[in-house]
């Protein structure tokens, strides 16, 4: 992992709240005691000079069926959306999880990630560092970026990389995809779902190929409507599909003509096939994912999606880990991108990490392991090895650094 990219400031903000024994560290004497109490994990603050404000939508796009539930008519999606705001006094400071989705990722998160505990964690007291319903800065129109997660993740677990970049001058809309996301609480109910829904993914959806193409076709068609709707917004209106207040002069924030999308895993797979596929969209980061098709046959390679087979015509940055176990899978799609872009697209590498180390697990697995609830083993297959006070700030500086370049904040 380059130092190069790591600024000195940016590391010590981080440190003092990843560091074992420091003011977020959960280590030393009492750290069973507290384990067996529900240990509470924190985020790392982010390091923008912005206050950020919070709020979710939940649309509804009435032209598509869900795609893994027959009994719901309608393709729902619930988006996070943070951006800067004018003040946030008054207003309280959001929980990473709602009630319903800690108690679900209770059982989700250790079924989709091994190495997480079963027990002994309050996923419901992890705060964030956004304020609810904050009313926005719209003295001037900010990028917006969305964010796809990785298969069976929840939106939630980008939290930490989102509020970093809403602080430094973005709108940012984390997405989920109901179905396939490990967890997903809706704000009502409907006939043939409970409230909060859980994923069909019992496995790797790699080795299933027609999964993993319905699973990245529904995402493209999710990201893509989640930009529909905010034009809606842009325009005056209240997109959320229950009616439900929108923080003041959200809308008014929201600079449509700049719009970037980043995403980890499969969603790193999803934003840069949804920009190959809208115009819309100026500029993606893929997060180490897939840009090619599940094989049909173990050991082959599979088709390439159209945007490694043609390349990119818009800014493209490829981020992966030399940790990432399925590298060599990864590769031949990778080069066939950077080599058919016209050097549009890049490549960079951390080293010292895994594939978790692009969500909030970088933050929360060393805590859990200082917590004695996770191995150090268990902690490396998740994130990898590198101390969080180097690895959180390294990510958050490649992403931000890349789309200060291509959507700047004017």
């Amino acid at each position: 992992m380059s130092r190069r990219t790591v600024t000195r400031s940016a590391v010590l903000a981080t440190a003092a709240l990843l560091l074992p024994g420091g003011p977020g560290g959960i280590g030393g004497a009492g750290a069973q005691a507290r384990a067996a109490a529900g240990v509470t994990l924190r985020l790392p603050a982010p390091t923008g000079p912005h206050r950020t404000g919070v709020t979710t939508l939940y649309l509804v796009d009435r032209s598509r069926p869900d795609p893994w539930e027959p009994a719901i008519p309608v393709r729902e999606v619930m988006a996070t959306v943070f951006y800067p705001a004018r003040t946030v006094r008054g207003f309280p400071v959001a929980r990473q999880m709602s009630a319903g989705a800690a108690e679900s990722f209770g059982q989700s998160g250790p079924a989709i990630h091994p190495e997480l505990p079963g027990a002994g964690v309050d996923w419901r007291a992890t705060a964030t560092h956004s304020h609810t319903g904050a009313p926005a800065q719209a003295a001037r129109r900010w990028p917006v970026l969305l964010y796809s997660p990785g298969g069976g993740d929840p939106r939630t677990m980008g939290t930490a990389l989102a509020e970093e970049l809403a602080s430094h001058g973005h709108v940012v809309v984390t997405v989920d995809h109901p179905g396939d996301a490990g967890e997903v609480e809706f704000p009502c109910a409907m006939a043939g779902r409970e409230t909060v829904r859980p994923t069909v993914l019992r496995d790797d959806p790699r080795k299933r190929p027609e999964l993993f193409r319905a699973l990245i076709g529904t995402r493209i068609a999710d990201t893509r409507f989640v930009l529909d709707r905010l034009e809606a917004l842009a325009a005056g209106r209240n997109p959320d599909a229950a009616g439900r207040a929108l923080p003041e002069h959200l809308g008014r924030a929201l600079d449509l003509r700049r719009v970037g999308v980043y995403g980890h895993s499969a969603g790193g797979t999803t934003v840069a096939e949804a920009m190959y596929e809208d115009r819309r969209i100026a500029a993606a980061v893929n997060l180490e994912g897939y840009l090619d098709r599940a094989p049909e046959t173990p050991g082959r390679a599979g088709e390439l999606y159209p945007v490694a087979r043609h390349g990119s015509d818009r800014p493209l940055l490829l981020l992966g880990t030399d940790g990432f176990p399925d590298r060599k899978a990864l590769e031949p799609s990778w080069q066939a991108v950077l080599a058919r872009s016209g050097g549009r697209a890049e490549r960079r590498q951390l080293g010292g990490a895994a594939h978790g180390v692009f969500t909030d697990y970088a933050a929360l697995a060393p805590q859990l392991q200082a917590a004695g609830l996770m191995t150090a083993a268990a902690r490396a297959s998740l994130v990898g090895p590198a101390d969080p006070a180097r690895s959180v700030p390294a990510v958050r500086c490649h992403v931000r650094a890349f789309f200060a370049r291509h959507l700047p904040v004017r």
